[in-house]
């Protein structure tokens, strides 16, 4: 490989992938060029290598995937300088490089980005935007962040997910004390497990299935196997007027009926997981109950509030790292990560 190429996944067309040697990239103004360590497989990227999101994620094929990653900057844009960054730095990268000056951007909600995709005004990097599966990746200094020397590049990788998950934690209004139902075991439901302790927690029951949940067992959290009878009636027959809050993170209809079911009156549900489907709701309960469901879109703000928690170890993201792979192998990454028998939690692809 030159100074002038550099390896990258290209999704040529859903589900046709390709290494290819494109141009190294160069930073503009208020951006970083980062030498790229670690990118985390998202459930997004498999959608969008399927092909599932036509128009939208990507806008359109060839198209480079990846946006949970940590490097080091190795080349500085006009300004980064003089915003505190230089060469060398460890670094771990979110995906939304919001306008900022919107209402939403101006009142910190940089993810609800009333100008969303707008050309020249917005960018979600391996969304909308060429993303970081490669050996380098240009970021706006907005969406880089200092990376401890403790924490490793695949545990820094793992840093957006996990602010997702305090995100999800945050907007359930976590208050101390309160009992906790996350629904889904993958890697957002366990790591929103860890953000509801941080958030004052005493109680985090995990619903979910296999050996996912046989992970949540190992983590410490009380878990309920929703193959094995009705969720609902075991959530009540260990907390009588149910959970307090429910963090739904798997994004199946079936588990957003359980979630709003689980609470008890006055109680409140925070839905990250996003169902491919329609979702029918008993609205009664929602009402006469005085429940409340609110949407949890990625993270704002969350990044450099995580980061201390991965570094102390209250947020386990090395636990739930189980493969890694060259970049040159990353059908076979991908392959993994849709296997529910290969025991995949986060895998980890190295360019």
């Amino acid at each position: 490989m030159s100074q002038e190429t550099m390896e990258a996944l290209v999704v040529l067309e859903p589900n046709k992938l390709e290494i290819q040697q494109i141009p190294v990239p160069h930073p503009g103004p208020n951006e970083v060029r980062c030498r790229v360590r670690a990118v985390s497989i998202c459930g997004t990227d498999a959608h969008i290598i399927r092909g599932d999101y036509p128009g939208f994620w990507p806008p359109a094929f060839p198209f480079t995937p990846g946006h949970e990653w940590a490097g080091e900057i190795d080349e500085l844009g006009e300004n980064a300088a003089a915003l505190g960054w230089k060469i060398g730095d460890r670094v771990c990268g979110t995906s939304h490089n919001a306008c900022g000056v919107c209402q939403k951007c101006v009142e910190g909600r940089y993810n609800l980005c009333e100008n969303y995709g707008k050309a020249g005004l917005h960018k979600q990097y391996g969304h909308n935007s060429q993303g970081v599966d490669a050996t380098y990746a240009v970021h706006n200094v907005k969406c880089v962040f200092p990376l401890p020397d403790s924490v490793p590049f695949d545990q820094g990788a793992v840093i957006d997910p996990a602010s997702i998950a305090l995100h999800v934690a945050r907007r359930g209004n976590i208050q101390p004390g309160d009992s906790v139902v996350i629904t889904g075991a993958g890697a957002v439901g366990l790591l929103a497990a860890d953000a509801a302790l941080i958030c004052g927690a005493a109680r985090v029951i995990v619903a979910g299935r296999g050996y996912r949940l046989e992970k949540a067992a190992q983590l410490g959290f009380e878990t309920i196997d929703t193959t094995a009878g009705d969720p609902v009636a075991a959530l009540k027959a260990r907390v009588p007027l149910g959970a307090d809050v429910v963090l739904e993170c798997a994004g199946v209809p079936e588990t957003i009926e359980w979630a709003l079911a689980m609470l008890r009156r006055g109680g409140r549900c925070a839905v990250v997981g996003i169902p491919t489907e329609k979702v029918s709701l008993a609205i009664q309960p929602l009402v006469l109950d005085e429940l409340e469901l609110v949407g949890c879109r990625a993270t704002a703000g969350e990044m450099r509030r995580v980061i201390e928690f991965v570094a102390n170890g209250k947020m386990r993201v090395g636990e739930l790292i189980t493969h890694h792979f060259p970049l040159r192998e990353y059908q076979q990454a991908i392959d993994t990560f849709n296997d529910r028998s290969s025991g995949a939690m986060k895998i980890i692809v190295e360019p």
